[in-house]
């Protein structure tokens, strides 16, 4: 018996490469970054530029300065006489407290400060005071007489007698200030008036109501 051998083996088919192949280039991409949505930065600059005119608005808000606040804390009527003889007068005597407020962040430095002190609609006097500091966002007290001698309300004495029958006379108030403030090396010319109508019990010598608005 014959015993033949031969290759079993199946052959594996394949393609022939090109004689270029060697000659072909080979692209290496890299990792692909998607760039920031245009949105995005649209609500970063909106964001900046919001928070940059806020903080504007705030700063000029704190250094804009206002004008001092004026209260008329006290309106003393210390001495009433009559006089007769040679025509009817009247003696007059006022003690007036001011309280001055100073809202900004700086100091003021007023160099005049001056109360008027009227009686129906009519002038009686005046009196100023002279210059002061406040500091920031303090209050200043100013305190000044006025004395009246020899004031001739003809026309008014029997009003003015009948209010202090009743222990109460209507008076009106006209208070200015004027002064300076200083930014940094800069100086703000401030100027304010307030006027009130004030009712003074005689008896206890205090104020029993007042209605001031500023002018």
């Amino acid at each position: 018996m014959t015993t033949s051998s031969g290759d079993d083996s199946v052959p594996v088919p394949y393609t022939l490469l090109s004689s270029n192949a060697a000659q072909q280039n080979v692209v290496v991409l890299s990792l692909y970054r998607p760039t920031p949505c245009r949105h995005r930065r649209l609500l970063r600059l909106f964001a900046f530029y919001s928070a940059a005119f806020l903080l504007l608005f705030a700063v000029a808000f704190l250094l804009f300065p206002s004008d001092p606040s004026l209260q008329l804390v006290r309106l003393k009527l210390n001495r009433v006489k009559v006089h007769l003889v040679p025509f009817v007068s009247l003696d007059l005597s006022f003690s007036v407290s001011l309280r001055v407020r100073n809202k900004n962040f700086f100091s003021l430095n007023y160099n005049f400060l001056g109360v008027s002190v009227g009686y129906r609609g009519r002038r009686l006097g005046y009196v100023s005071s002279g210059g002061g500091r406040v500091s920031a966002r303090g209050s200043s007290y100013v305190n000044a007489t006025l004395d009246l001698n020899g004031l001739e309300v003809v026309h008014d004495v029997l009003y003015l007698l009948a209010d202090l029958g009743k222990g109460i006379i209507p008076f009106d108030t006209e208070t200015e200030v004027e002064g300076s403030m200083g930014l940094f090396f800069i100086k703000i010319p401030i100027k304010a008036r307030v006027s009130c109508e004030v009712l003074v019990n005689t008896n206890n010598q205090t104020i029993e109501h007042q209605d001031c608005y500023p002018e």
